[in-house]
């Protein structure tokens, strides 16, 4: 607990008396089958604070506030809101009872306009008029207090994912809640979604609002929070004032050892030139995304590209992995072109040729997340002859490679017949990038390699590309993580409005520089 006075923790004694916290969870267990997810986890969340509850992927985090937010039932223990012992059965009761919640994965509907979407399920019977004009007015108060500007008639779906989740934040808000919880909320956002957030949540809290942020990343745990709770396989094994600690400390309080926070690698020897771009147009949905690319990735090297989300990242990593068809340009591949063969410029195709691809977003894209994870383990090499018989698959060797993945990748629970839905996020991420590793490409396309994957397993994967370019393949590489592509990358290129709009070796790169270079200022001026 942090200690009294501590000027980054609020909602102390008043008068005297110590005020009751705002959520209190006591000795709460939880069972999927064979899986103990929670294990008689307790703990404290002050009112008028930003509490952080970090873990490793697969810790229980997620769970516990599933919990707490209605969605799941405990197997045991008991829930209190401002030190008063509460049912929440259902997420309408958590609303009842002043709690909301903001999901990694948004629960909104495309077609529907912001207010709609804020209002659906509250609509207020059959005064809806009536009910629209008051709504509007309250959630326009709620705007100019919180900083959650975002235009209510605007389709949910025309809006970027940080808009996005600002309406989720205004429909726990319209519903009363004076306890919001946040789960993962950084891992879809640009560093300036990631900062306009924080201050939204600051001022909530500024307001009176207690904050419970369930996250991975440590940085934003040292910016934000006040105060932190560690779990640990499904178990609470501390609670901080964060102040009083460091990310290092964090970092092996969560893995339960010493963690290796930065990139360790040594120079690269780059090699032949395995993948090749030139003159590459791309569109998507009429409009030019990719604007006239041309780059080189040669053996031996990773070849980063840093951007803010939606300058063309996604359409250039989808038409090389051969899921868009580019609208001009060529494409080499260990020096053979096949951008002009429709047989090889298409994903099974480029497979075969000895490229793997690991995309951005894995449950729209990477995953079939009905699918158990060895049907996962799979997609896209289901012909491999290694998995099959005579005439039919062999489900007891697709059930091996899977284990045998899931071992060498740490995934969490080690049960190839779950579905895919019902891992982490950071183990389905795991899934994928073993299924394209493990085949042993020579060209690997990887975007966002470690969005919503928690420090142990960032150290895992990184430590895995880096063994990669070592034994001479081609690395792709786009993230919105400035510090994983500084680390990572022997060479970057930033991309702003599809086009590259410069090269900086990696030793030479910083955080101002390529700032200024995505958001379109020449490199000398930003120099």
């Amino acid at each position: 607990m942090a200690p009294a006075g501590h000027p980054g923790v609020r909602g102390g004694a008043q008068g005297g008396a110590e005020a009751p916290p705002a959520l209190e969870v006591r000795g709460v267990d939880k069972w999927f089958g064979a899986n103990h997810a929670n294990r008689n986890v307790s703990l404290t969340v002050r009112r008028g604070t930003i509490h952080g509850v970090i873990g490793e992927n697969g810790a229980g985090k997620s769970t516990i506030m599933s919990i707490v937010y209605g969605y799941l039932q405990p197997d045991g223990g008991s829930i209190l809101v401002d030190g008063t012992p509460v049912a929440i059965r259902t997420p309408r009761d958590a609303i009842a009872r002043g709690i909301g919640m903001v999901h990694q994965h948004f629960m909104l509907v495309d077609t529907f306009s912001v207010l709609e979407n804020v209002l659906l399920g509250a609509e207020g019977g059959f005064t809806l008029g009536r009910g629209l004009a008051r709504a509007r007015a309250e959630l326009r108060r709620l705007q100019e207090e919180y900083g959650l500007e975002v235009d209510l008639d605007t389709p949910v779906g025309e809006l970027a994912v940080g808009l996005q989740q600002r309406v989720e934040i205004l429909k726990a808000l319209f519903r009363g809640a004076e306890i919001l919880i946040l789960d993962e909320p950084t891992g879809v956002l640009t560093p300036q979604e990631v900062d306009h957030l924080f201050r939204i949540l600051r001022a909530l809290r500024d307001q009176g609002k207690t904050i419970v942020i369930i996250t991975h990343k440590l940085r934003e745990i040292m910016a934000l929070t006040d105060e932190v709770t560690v779990m640990r396989r499904g178990e609470v094994v501390g609670r901080v004032a964060t102040a009083g600690t460091s990310r290092e400390q964090l970092a092996e309080m969560m893995v339960g050892r010493k963690v290796l926070l930065r990139i360790d690698k040594a120079p690269a020897t780059p090699g032949e030139v395995l993948l090749s771009v030139r003159d590459l147009v791309v569109a998507a949905g009429g409009v030019e995304r990719v604007k006239g690319v041309s780059f080189d990735v040669r053996a031996g090297e990773i070849v980063g590209i840093a951007g803010v989300s939606g300058n063309g990242q996604s359409e250039l990593l989808e038409a090389l992995a051969g899921i868009r068809t580019p609208r001009s340009g060529r494409v080499f591949l260990k020096g053979r072109e096949v951008s002009a063969d429709r047989v090889v410029f298409t994903p099974a195709g480029l497979r075969g040729a000895g490229l793997a691809h690991v995309p951005e977003d894995r449950q729209k894209v990477g995953l079939v997340t009905g699918f158990s994870a060895s049907e996962c383990s799979i997609l896209g090499y289901q012909d491999d002859p290694r998995l099959n018989g005579r005439i039919l698959m062999d489900l007891d060797a697709v059930a091996s490679y899977c284990a045998h993945d899931m071992r060498e990748y740490d995934v969490r629970p080690l049960d190839p017949d779950l579905r895919a839905a019902n891992f982490s996020g950071g183990n389905q991420q795991k899934i994928v990038l073993a299924r394209e590793i493990e085949r042993n490409p020579d060209v690997l396309l990887i975007g966002q390699p470690t969005r919503g994957v928690d420090v142990g397993a960032i150290e895992f994967i990184h430590r895995r590309l880096i063994h990669m370019r070592d034994a001479g393949k081609a690395i792709l590489l786009v993230s919105v993580e400035l510090d994983e592509i500084m680390g990572l990358s022997d060479r970057i290129l930033v991309m702003f409005d599809g086009r590259l709009v410069g090269e900086v070796p990696a030793a030479g790169a910083d955080e101002r520089t390529l700032g200024l270079m995505m958001a379109g200022v020449a490199r000398d001026a930003a120099a």
